[in-house]
């Protein structure tokens, strides 16, 4: 805190808010209908989907995996939204989000109620301090069941209120209630029946309600300057982008400040571009105050958590925490004989290396460190679907890459060996409950919780190491012939478990290099799976198929 805590001035003209939710309940379709009723848009007759959901990827299997901010007018009030990942494995991303805000839109689909994301995100909100407004999304779901689900969340908000010091209780309980549809951009502040549409045809009652309960920002704009940066982006215009909130003080285009990094050193640089956000665009301004969020450029160097400040007062603000990784794997050159006919054309170790450390810059919860050999490094991050997302991007990108088998990050604590340990939550219907249970016995996971809708679908909720929980999903949705949700959160650190035994299948190997042939493939066909077609070239020790048999 600065020193002029005390008169510090309040910012009514503005309102800093992230929007939260597990993975596909609604948050960036959401956004896409604030932004549409305020006029975001302009004239544009047919405004794309989700807009936010700017990456490749993240369009393509409907998930955020990075968090976006944008600008909303509404009347003399801007209100800065960032949207944020639901999925754990991005938690970087939503630690990220939560230190530019100043309050959240908590969003829960009115027939799942609150999922593993969920209380993943609440505990981080919780931890920070921020006032929550809930958004029940969806419900005209002909399978909502509101009131459940608003109480489920109260009690989910009790519970984890309970672990956590000088929480206000009653706080807690008093959070508003907002009743909406995104995708018809409707709210309404009373509940609506089950899978009925909320009363009012625009999304005022949650503007109004956001303006209420979300504190504007406070801070002093004559105070020395102390600005955090919170995230990062790149254009090939101003190089390296740093999106920081302003604490105190003023930011000019053009004025040199205090860079205070993480080594504990200071440079003095200059800002060469500063811009604001508004809408979807990103223009450039002359001047920010305390509480505003901008882009700045003119520093190559600058990372997540630096603290921009006053040349005459140098005082850095709390850096960032994330949580530690859990899973890593080794990336390297791919080695085979046959690299080069991938249709890839980035094949040194150079090349690799330094896009790793190029997504490093971006992406706090990830690390790469050396192995024992020059060309293959261990990248390590929170789950698979981080390190899943990253090599998918890279192979898009022209490279070729041989991937290690993901394993998890131990470590020592009190002399004993300890390993990350997931908490895992079921939705499936109930003749699967013995399939289920077996698989997770066999992964050595361990039930906490069952709980019957009384619908035929039960919920488990399961703490299984994250060793277990590697290529889970595949055997879990053929168990449960594709009807099971299954979603899994960090737990923390408990000790090892000792061996466990997932793979029930053996492997086939070329035994000599050649082209695959059809006559070979009908011959073979009884002993198991292939992954080669008729035509394709394989090497002596290539990996062509699957055997039943766990020991061949």
């Amino acid at each position: 805190m600065s020193a002029s805590a005390g008169k510090a001035r309040v910012r009514t003209d503005l309102r800093n808010v992230a929007i939260v939710a597990h993975v596909d309940h609604g948050k960036t379709t959401l956004v896409d209908a604030m932004l549409k009723q305020a006029g975001a848009f302009g004239d544009v007759a047919e405004p794309v989907d989700r807009v936010l959901d700017s990456g490749e990827l993240e369009r393509e299997k409907g998930i955020t995996i990075l968090a976006k901010n944008t600008a909303i007018t509404r009347g003399d009030v801007t209100i800065n939204v960032i949207d944020t990942p639901g999925h754990a494995d991005f938690g970087g991303e939503v630690e990220r989000g939560l230190a530019m805000v100043d309050g959240v839109l908590l969003l829960v689909d009115a027939s799942e109620g609150p999922l593993p994301q969920t209380r993943f995100v609440l505990r981080k909100t919780l931890e920070a301090k921020l006032p929550v407004v809930l958004v029940v999304n969806k419900v005209d779901r002909s399978d909502a069941r509101i009131s459940e689900v608003v109480e489920q969340t109260q009690d989910l908000l009790l519970e984890l209120a309970a672990d956590i010091e000088d929480v206000d209780h009653d706080a807690v309980l008093d959070l508003p209630v907002i009743y909406a549809c995104a995708r018809t951009g409707r709210a309404s502040l009373n509940q609506p029946a089950d899978g009925g549409q909320p009363d009012d045809a625009t999304l005022d009652p949650l503007f109004e309600t956001l303006l209420d309960h979300i504190p504007p920002p406070t801070g002093d704009p004559d105070e020395p300057l102390q600005a955090l940066v919170t995230n990062l982006d790149a254009s090939s215009f101003l190089g390296r982008i740093a999106l920081v909130r302003i604490h105190s003080g003023r930011l000019r285009k053009g004025q040199t400040v205090a860079w205070l990094r993480e080594d504990g050193s200071v440079q003095h640089v200059r800002i060469s571009e500063l811009l604001v956000t508004k809408g979807l665009e990103r223009v450039p301004a002359t001047e920010a105050a305390a509480g505003d969020l901008v882009a700045i450029a003119g520093i190559p160097e600058i990372t997540i958590g630096d603290t921009l400040a006053d040349v005459d007062h140098p005082v850095a603000l709390p850096r960032i925490t994330v949580d530690e990784p859990a899973i890593s794997m080794t990336i390297g050159v791919n080695t085979s004989p046959l690299a080069g006919r991938g249709g890839g054309d980035k094949l040194t170790a150079r090349l690799v290396k330094a896009r790793l450390d190029s997504e490093l810059v971006g992406n706090v919860s990830m690390r790469v460190l050396p192995t024992d050999r020059p060309d293959t490094w261990e990248v390590q991050g929170r789950g698979e679907l981080a390190l899943a997302v990253l090599v998918e991007q890279m192979r898009r990108e022209g490279f070729e890459l041989t991937v290690g088998k993901p394993d998890v990050v131990t470590k020592m604590i009190d002399g004993k060996l300890h390993e990350p340990f997931e908490r895992l939550t079921i939705d499936a219907p109930e003749e699967y409950l013995g399939a289920i249970t077996q698989l997770l016995a066999a992964r050595k996971g361990r039930m906490e919780h069952m709980s019957g809708h009384g619908t035929g679908r039960i919920r488990l909720e399961y703490v299984v190491p994250a060793r277990g929980l590697i290529g889970f999903r595949t055997d879990f949705l053929t168990e449960t012939r594709g009807t099971g949700i299954a979603n899994h959160v960090f737990e923390g650190y408990f000790p090892w478990v000792g061996e466990l035994r997932t793979r029930h299948s053996g492997s086939l190997v070329a035994d000599r290099s050649g082209t695959v042939t059809t006559y070979a493939l009908l011959q073979l066909a009884d002993r198991g799976t292939f992954f080669v077609e008729p035509g394709a070239e394989v090497y002596e020790g290539m990996v062509v198929g699957e055997n039943p048999r766990a020991e061949d």
